[in-house]
């Protein structure tokens, strides 16, 4: 390999460009430029622009989902594996992930890849709260409001505010730590 660039570097480039430009900025020109290399060198590693974005995405769901979860599913305490999944959380490039949401409503390929994401997301937090709180529906909105928060953050339109987010993050935990999750109502 004359360029010396990995393909790492190319799917962790493309998610910088989401990150900083959002879906319509990923281009093969902006990935290429910032990496100093010429689309040949792209096209020694992918046979075209549509295999990229493919596998861009299944690199996102595997390095900043699969992978993390996993390494937190080792945790055995679920009150530590939620503080784990907190702090991974609030260290996501909120960026790149809302341009994949933002991607995701107009591609089912990519819509299928952020689903699993976000359900892979939802039931590591579920199951740890399931083993804190004994109650599915409480673990169920537990879940649900954590995904909601960073999912909401990433969408929202304003100006990044990550110390919001952590205080958002942290009055969550304060109500699992509480007993608040207690009192919800069994479903009808």
């Amino acid at each position: 390999m004359a360029s010396g660039v990995s393909r790492e570097a190319y799917f962790e480039t493309g998610l910088e460009v989401l990150a900083e430009r959002g879906y319509g900025g990923l281009k093969l020109a902006e990935v290429c430029n910032r990496l100093g290399v010429t689309t040949g060198s792209f096209y020694h590693y992918f046979p075209n622009w549509p295999a990229y974005t493919r596998e861009l995405v299944t690199h996102w769901m595997q390095a900043r989902t699969t992978h993390v979860l996993d390494g937190v599913r080792t945790e055995p305490d679920p009150r530590r594996r939620i503080d784990a999944l907190k702090k991974e959380g609030l260290a996501l490039p909120h960026g790149a992930e809302a341009a994949i949401r933002v991607w995701s409503s107009m591609d089912r390929d990519v819509y299928a890849v952020q689903a699993a994401v976000d359900q892979q997301r939802f039931d590591i937090m579920y199951e740890s709260a399931f083993e804190i709180l004994q109650n599915k529906r409480a673990a169920h909105l537990f879940a649900s409001w954590g995904l909601y928060l960073v999912v909401g953050y990433e969408q929202a339109a304003l100006p990044p505010d990550p110390a919001a987010l952590e205080w958002l993050v942290d009055q969550l935990l304060d109500a699992l730590d509480s007993g608040h999750f207690a009192s919800v109502p069994d479903a009808d």
